[in-house]
């Protein structure tokens, strides 16, 4: 929830919520085991809560610093290519209209656009 608000304030266009769910709550369950991983049920070193070393707390820093980083050089690059190729965006006109006029030649939702397919 907070993942959203953030998002918004930023002006990240993000409309199935797919950072906050996949990437900021992957991000707390990998730094959750460095801070409740206990060494007895298969993590290399009992979390920081539990053993009070931060050892396995920066093992995991490391990993989603190293995710975050990976997928954002990747798809910074998958974009930038898709925008050379086909573009990224839609006209604004078509924006406007719906995408369903556009991909489909109808709406979605019967009276819910201020436009018409004619």
């Amino acid at each position: 929830m907070f993942g959203v608000e953030l998002l918004d304030r930023l002006h990240i266009d993000d409309p199935v919520g797919a950072v906050p769910v996949h990437g900021l709550c992957g991000i707390w369950g990998t730094l959750s085991v460095g801070l409740f991983g206990k060494a007895g049920l298969g993590v290399a070193n009992n979390g920081l809560l539990y053993g009070g070393s931060p050892l396995q707390l920066g093992v995991q820093l490391v990993g989603s610093f190293a995710t975050v980083g990976f997928v954002a050089v990747c798809m910074g690059l998958i974009f930038k290519l898709t925008d050379l190729l086909v573009g990224l965006r839609v006209s604004r006109e078509e924006e406007l209209r719906g995408l369903d006029i556009g991909e489909h030649g109808m709406e979605a939702y019967a009276g819910f656009q201020i436009f018409t397919t004619t």
